[in-house]
């Protein structure tokens, strides 16, 4: 095996973390200075080699408790330092992944960019933030983090003071000053309107002028204006499923605090434009659309006489100062100061035809030099984006709900005693018949269960909101764990209750029902699923007036389920043996896929993800959620979300025009390989992780999955039941608590067997060299290998109290990574992980010495706290490795 090159640290990280040393030494002392310091460079020192790692003290024993909080701070600080310095250098960006390099590769295969601007016309790209709790840094944190990023923004261009005359050096030292001095941790569990409110702080502080501003790039590289398919979405205070805390008046906080931000927005751009567009009618033409506007306008200011611009935009800012205190139930900061005709705008169609009216009057004159781009137009293509509900809002809940609420409706209303003990086939005939009635199910008479009344209470906020907001403010309802026809029929049920769906010869639902498989059986199962559910006439006919229906697959539970590699061989299978389905049915498939930020979960690179998808299943139409510490990673700043968003858009192009990278033939023989290698995995995997006495336990014990648990970093319950079985346990802390121990065991297990025992190393890397999905999965799996430690993870064997158990299982664990590494390495034709990719490489081993130590600190804290310590002390510390380690780790949850 070769060794490592020595890491060339990116000078940005070198001076945050002098700045970072120097503030440690003025506010912690010269002494824990000189401590911290001596655990850095021992642990740095270990890393590189130079000294034995079972022969130095790593310093950690001379630690009081105190000083033990204040270390874990410095390395979490540090890492959070150098993640932010490495997204300021695009560090780890991958080159190509934009959308004006997507445009030209097609060119190169002759897919012209008028190709590319139809694909448009009907496309959907999507991000949806959800409140999965995987971001354990406080939003105090975050703030503090992007202050500092613009100053190095600053730093960049050569400035050396701010606008207000701070010197920059100063200004940033006194952030990380705030930093060192601002708590880490949440005392208080998280309420679902904290969760709206950090998701409106991105949506509305970086997607709100980033958006318009890539438009403006993108209708550059394409040479026409493209549509607005590019669009943001988010599950909080929609997503019900395990959440009881997400209720009707969620879904109504969520939406009348996005409508109060976007409109907010709106009349902020409106004053700036105001004061931009000082056209005179003695110096210019101006067309009797433009002159119509502001006679509406009730600006009768003489100074303003020969300015119809200028009055007529005073005409919009009234009317959309109407609709911000209709839609948020309270003035806006800046009233206006005339009542224009017209009152408030009764949907963003109507706000965009009047701005639509000035751009084209500024079109006729001076060759159309002032239409189009400038302020006017970002303001356009933003109420085009994101109307008047900023995000939209999708409903989730799980199946088993909607079959108890739709049996009590039944009941109650004397159609059918059992709903419940019907079969397939007698739910099916049973449901399409009340939804071809127009008579509802729930009548004032009837006594429900408080289940039941609190589902019809959401469906009706959901129908009160279509009318505020309009129809795009909520689109769609997952159905979590949808296994058949029924369970997609009985949200049509609960739609019909309030409106939103109305039967008849086409029968029309506001808001599409939209199964999530997520199980690999759910997966296996859902081409038959759907092909039923597209026979179904009604089906059919709505199906056809929508254009489209959405189909989401599920990374966490398939991968607890059936690990890594089975995981996303089946979600690969399952895509591409819908889309005959969907051919079949004439719908375009839009798929949804449910990504967390680690491996284990869908995490990676979204550009390669998308790419990887099979050829005819994305269609220009693709939504994946983003959720936790990937929002901040990814959204934290306009730079770092545009270059995100750029490489969604431009993987979206790729995916849906390229011509097919493989041949026919070729695809059949690598897909048969990955069904062999992957069956093995699975039964690996399964075998471990399900089959093994005590596993449970062990898991249990090893990890710090109970005081992850304690954590205040969401609204919702770690399982979704009170048993301790694995099944029941949320993906989310199965995946963050292997991360923590440092073995990321679902994100590699079984892998190393299946590889091994498949044996063909020349077939696997010609599948390497020529199939995108075979080159995504492989980068990801390398990924997790690097940043996990078996010397580390072994450690934490000392926390089983079944000494036997415990060696003997993690035994197991530490044969498959070798396995894995060793399969890895062959195929990849590398002599050590990421020698290919230099720049992820140094990102990871730069921040090896700084976990180490958190590690160590972590399992000696566990110990003492488990043991049965109950200085509070102690619990911070361990609260605080957590949170120190995934901050280092990165995408661990």
């Amino acid at each position: 095996m070769s060794s490592a090159p020595p890491i060339t640290q990116n000078p940005d990280i070198r001076f945050l973390g002098r700045l970072l040393g120097d503030v440690i030494k003025a506010y912690g002392g010269e002494a824990l200075f000189r401590r911290i310091e001596y655990i850095r460079s021992n642990s740095v020192d270990r890393a590189r080699g130079i000294v034995d790692a079972h022969s130095v003290d790593p310093g950690l024993d001379a630690l009081t408790l105190d000083d033990a909080l204040a270390f874990v701070r410095g390395f979490m600080l540090f890492s959070m330092l150098a993640n932010l310095a490495e997204d300021r250098q695009g560090a780890t960006a991958e080159p190509g992944a934009d959308f004006a390099s997507a445009l030209d590769r097609l060119e190169k295969e002759g897919i012209s960019r008028s190709d590319a601007l139809g694909l448009l016309e009907n496309a959907l790209v999507a991000p949806v933030l959800t409140a999965h709790p995987t971001e354990v840094r406080r939003k105090s944190m975050i703030d503090h983090r992007n202050h500092i990023a613009e100053l190095m923004a600053l730093k960049d261009i050569g400035r050396t003071e701010t606008a207000d005359g701070d010197l920059i050096d100063q200004a940033i030292y006194r952030q990380i000053a705030l930093l060192w001095q601002t708590r880490p941790l949440r005392r208080e569990r998280l309420y679902v309107a904290d969760e709206v409110e950090t998701a409106l702080a991105y949506l509305r502080d970086v997607f709100l002028p980033t958006l318009p501003a890539l438009y403006a790039r993108w209708q550059r590289a394409l040479g026409h204006r493209p549509a607005s398919f590019l669009r943001p979405g988010t599950w909080i205070g929609g997503d019900r499923d395990g959440n009881p805390f997400v209720t009707a008046d969620s879904l109504r906080l969520a939406l009348s605090r996005s409508a109060e931000a976007v409109l907010g927005y709106y009349l902020g751009q409106l004053h700036a434009l105001g004061a931009e567009l000082s056209i005179s009618t003695e110096l210019a033409e101006v067309t009797w659309e433009v002159e119509k506007l502001a006679e509406k306008s009730g600006d009768k200011s003489s100074t303003r006489s020969d300015e119809p611009y200028r009055r007529a935009i005073t005409g919009i800012y009234s009317r959309v100062a109407k609709t911000y205190q209709a839609l948020a139930g309270r003035q806006p900061s800046r009233l206006p100061f005339t009542e224009a005709e017209g009152g408030a705008y009764p949907d963003p169609a109507s706000l965009r035809a009047d701005l639509v009216d000035l751009s084209h009057a500024l079109n006729r004159t001076g060759a159309g030099s002032l239409s189009g781009g400038g302020a006017l137009g970002r303001l356009i293509r933003a109420v085009e984006t994101f109307g008047f509900h900023l995000a939209t809002l999708d409903m989730r809940q799980n199946a088993d709900v909607h079959e108890r609420v739709v049996a009590d409706l039944l009941k109650v209303a004397g159609v059918e005693a059992d709903y419940a003990a019907l079969d397939e086939d007698a739910r099916i005939d049973l449901l399409r018949s009340e939804l071809a009635s127009k008579r509802l199910l729930r009548t004032p008479f009837g006594s429900y269960a408080e289940e039941t009344l609190s589902e019809l209470a959401i469906v009706s906020a959901a129908a009160e909101a279509h009318g505020l907001y309009g129809p795009a403010c909520i689109t769609t309802y997952i159905v979590s764990k949808a296994d058949s026809v029924s369970d997609l029929l009985e949200v049509n049920i609960l739609l019909k209750e309030a409106g939103l769906f109305v039967p008849g010869d086409v029968p029309h639902a506001a808001i599409m029902a939209v199964p999530l498989f997520e199980t690999i059986g759910d997966l296996e199962r859902a081409p038959a699923v759907m092909t039923r559910w597209f026979d179904l006439p009604e089906v059919a006919a709505m199906t056809a007036a929508r254009g489209h229906q959405e189909v989401m697959v599920g990374y966490s539970d398939s991968n607890k389920d059936g690990g890594y590699l089975t995981s996303v061989w089946s979600l690969f299978e399952a895509s591409t043996a819908l889309e005959p389905v969907f051919a079949k049915a004439g719908a375009a498939m839009q798929l949804f896929h449910g990504r967390g930020g680690a491996v284990g979960r869908g995490g990676g690179s979204s550009f390669a993800a998308i790419r990887a998808q099979p050829h005819g299943t994305v269609q220009g139409r693709i939504r994946i959620t983003e959720q936790g510490e990937v929002i901040a990673a990814k959204y934290g700043t306009r730079e770092s979300a545009a270059a995100n968003l750029e490489a969604m858009a431009g993987a979206t192009l790729l995916a849906s025009l390229e011509n097919p990278v493989l041949k026919p033939e070729d695809m059949t023989r690598f897909s048969a390989a990955m069904s062999r290698i992957s069956a093995d995995a699975f039964s690996t995997y399964r075998g471990l992780v399900y089959e093994t006495e005590g596993f449970r336990t062990f898991f249990r014990q090893l990890t710090p999955i109970a005081e992850i648990a304690d954590l205040k970093i969401g609204s919702r319950p770690a399982s979704r039941t009170k048993s301790d079985r694995i099944e029941d346990l949320r993906a989310i802390p199965w995946v963050f608590s292997w991360a923590q121990a440092r073995v990321m065991l679902p994100g590699w297990y079984g892998v190393g067997h299946a590889l091994k025992s498949f044996g063909d190393v020349g077939l696997m890397r010609e599948m390497l060299e020529a199939w995108p999905f075979f080159q995504s999965t492989l980068a990801n799996l390398e990924m997790v290998l690097a940043k996990s430690d078996m010397d580390l993870a072994e450690r934490y064997v000392a926390l089983v109290e079944d000494q036997d158990m415990g060696k003997a299982i993690f035994g197991r664990i530490r044969d498959g990574w070798q396995r894995t590494h060793d399969s890895l390495l062959g195929i990849t034709r590398q002599t050590r992980l990421l020698q290919k990719n230099p720049a992820l490489d140094i990102s990871i081993r730069l921040r090896l010495p700084y976990i180490e130590p958190l590690n160590l600190l972590q399992i000696e804290l566990l110990k003492r706290h488990r043991g049965g310590e109950d200085d509070p002390r102690v619990r911070e510390g361990i609260q605080l490795s957590i949170n120190a380690i995934a901050t280092a780790l990165r995408n661990s949850g």
